[in-house]
């Protein structure tokens, strides 16, 4: 179970129906037209991210995000309050890096998280880890956008990034949401963080030696990797749901939301 209720806004991905008689033919050209659809939304948002003045600018990028998940968005989460309050943090971060979201807030909310629905230990995070990890999806997002890999999660002007080019210390509101995504959806993330700060390794600074000078020799070795999904935060959240109810777990996750976009 991801974080639907709460984390909504850029979780989950349009799916297509497998039990259609369709023509194979009518199938793969669907298939095609939604894909040039997404893709043409995701460069639209794109440049919107990267030219947010006003906090009108910052509720037209939510909203646009938002609305390429109407049908997976619960409406209660999807509209109204809790998009302002996520264009207003988004505009506020863009508007003055002095009020972009502490990477330890995120760190204290997810840990909270992690605690109350009895995760192992293995699920608690550090602030390290968590500016490594966005280091590493900044730098894959940019290359993979480059190359024409456009889509929703490859937008690189939704992270925040400080004077020298690289990840800030503190994030924008899409992009902390981005950090909840992956360690709820995407634990091996986590893992891989993990492994850099134990070898050493900067993923933006190894890609800058390889593109920028071929003879480098690199510190250690940054690629993706594929792994069986083992993740640690599935089985609690499901115990959780199953042992308190629904409601209580809905609760929880609106706490955890007031404490990562606090009400002014």
């Amino acid at each position: 179970m991801i974080l639907v209720l709460v984390f909504a806004l850029i979780i989950g991905a349009p799916q297509q129906d497998s039990g259609s008689d369709e023509p194979q033919a009518a199938i793969r050209q669907r298939a095609h037209d939604e894909y040039e659809r997404y893709k043409q939304a995701a460069i639209r948002i794109n440049d919107l991210a990267g030219q947010i003045h006003s906090e009108a600018d910052a509720s037209a990028v939510v909203s646009e995000i938002a609305g390429l998940f109407v049908k997976e968005l619960p409406p209660a989460w999807g509209s109204g309050s809790i998009r302002q309050r996520v264009a207003h943090a988004e505009y506020e971060a863009a508007r003055n890096p002095a009020t972009l979201i502490p990477e330890q807030r995120i760190v204290d909310v997810w840990n909270q998280y992690v605690r109350e629905i009895g995760a192992p230990d293995e699920a608690i995070v550090f602030v390290a880890e968590i500016h490594n990890m966005r280091d590493g999806s900044f730098t894959v997002d940019q290359l993979m956008w480059a190359r024409g890999t456009q889509t929703i999660w490859t937008m690189p002007k939704v992270f925040a990034l400080g004077p020298d080019g690289k990840v800030a210390d503190g994030c924008r509101a899409l992009d902390a949401i981005r950090v909840i995504h992956d360690l709820d959806g995407l634990f091996q993330n986590l893992r891989g963080a993990r492994d850099r700060l134990k070898n050493g390794i900067v993923p933006s600074e190894e890609i800058k030696k390889r593109v920028g000078d071929p003879n480098a020799q690199p510190h250690g070795t940054f690629r993706l990797e594929t792994h069986a999904d083992t993740n640690p935060i599935r089985p609690a959240e499901q115990r959780y749901v199953q042992e308190h109810g629904s409601v209580a777990y809905d609760q929880l996750l609106a706490r955890l939301f007031d404490e990562l976009f606090p009400r002014e």
